[in-house]
């Protein structure tokens, strides 16, 4: 069945507004005159925005919701995935599912709970899509297309993040600023530069609220590895931890930028309130630290005297890291809006090390 597609427009005419179903015009939604746009959204402390975080129970979703409804409100931050949410995630605030491949039920979902805030995190991770190049192109790229017309058509103030893997090996490393060269050789990179470059087109064709980051790899205590490249920089500590032994699967040497996850959901929440008129570009790097394997071990090793690390090289990760930036220049986010992070090394290593320190011993009582 057919989906009529509703799209609220702003005549060039001043005063006049319309409301005109696509199909009656006899055009796709990409075809609508340049000289229409879509009425702003505008969020006060009055009218506080209604959200919703797809792919919400990734490495990001859940304290994503955690910290917007602490700002918010439980009942105005809605968390949807296609899995079942573990039962502390079901009860701690409202939870739909949603596929995203599936445009009228995501609409359905918009509209009946009052969406104005839409957070897209659905996606297959880098290492994870090259082994489903099919199933990374279907969620990656398709999946967008949807959440792009959704937010379009409904006026929605949407985020979609992107990554250092959106970069590849002819982008310049060491710093890797905002605009420059951009050719991926990962799925996962290709469908961000496309994100990227969908939001844009649809902000500056149709007015659409479009705003991105792109994240460095992000450490985060209490969620599981997603199948990214940078996933050792997660697992290591869990490791350090318990046997006080870790095999790493990327070189010794091999350098990333990286960001601890309380700074990775604040500078979101920072973008998504930024007034529109102080963002130069709809896309920004953030940046936090840098740095390699042995680097990491060795801090690691302040803490956890003996901790040895082995390296067994995965050819596809390491390939895929050497293809990605050493350090981003995030100077125009610092600049635009105020853009900058808390923790540095020492302080990531200490506050990773201190929760699987206390996980494990709780474990271990138990």
């Amino acid at each position: 069945m057919a989906v009529l597609r509703m799209w609220r427009l702003r005549p060039a005419c001043p005063g006049l507004s319309t409301l005109l179903p696509s199909r009656f015009l006899g055009i796709a939604p990409w075809q609508v005159p340049a000289g229409a746009r879509f009425q702003s959204t505008s969020i006060s402390e009055a009218d506080l925005p209604r959200v919703l975080i797809t792919g919400g129970l990734g490495q990001l979703g859940v304290g994503l919701a955690n910290l917007l409804r602490r700002r918010f409100g439980k009942d105005n931050v809605i968390l949807s995935d296609i899995k079942k949410p573990p039962a502390q995630v079901f009860h701690s605030g409202p939870f739909v599912y949603a596929d995203i491949l599936d445009y009228k039920h995501l609409r359905e979902i918009v509209v009946n709970h009052r969406i104005t805030w839409l957070l897209h995190y659905s996606a297959l991770l880098s290492a994870v899509g090259e082994a489903n190049v099919s199933l990374a192109r279907a969620v990656n790229v398709t999946g967008l297309h949807n959440i792009l017309d959704v937010a379009a058509e409904h006026n929605l103030r949407l985020f979609v993040p992107s990554t250092i893997g959106a970069f590849g090996p002819t982008s310049p490393r060491n710093p890797t600023p905002d605009l420059c060269i951009q050719r991926p050789r990962t799925i996962y990179g290709v469908s961000k530069v496309h994100a990227e470059l969908m939001g844009e087109y649809y902000h500056y064709r149709y007015g659409l609220d479009f705003r991105c980051l792109r994240y460095p790899g992000i450490i985060s205590a209490d969620s599981q590895p997603g199948g990214g490249t940078t996933d050792y920089a997660v697992e290591i500590f869990r490791a350090a931890a318990r046997s006080g032994k870790f095999e790493c699967n990327l070189a010794a040497g091999c350098r990333l930028p990286m960001m601890y996850i309380e700074d990775c959901l604040r500078a979101t929440l920072e973008i998504m309130e930024a007034p529109a008129e102080s963002l130069s570009t709809r896309v920004y790097n953030i940046n936090a630290m840098s740095f390699t394997p042995e680097e990491l071990a060795r801090e690691l090793c302040k803490h956890v005297p003996g901790f040895r690390v082995t390296y067994s090289v995965d050819p596809l990760r390491q390939a895929i890291a050497d293809s990605w930036p050493m350090n981003l220049d995030d100077s125009n986010a610092r600049r635009d809006w105020g853009w900058k992070h808390d923790f540095d090394l020492p302080e990531l290593v200490t506050l990773m090390l201190n929760f699987h320190s206390s996980n494990t011993r709780v474990a271990r009582a138990n």
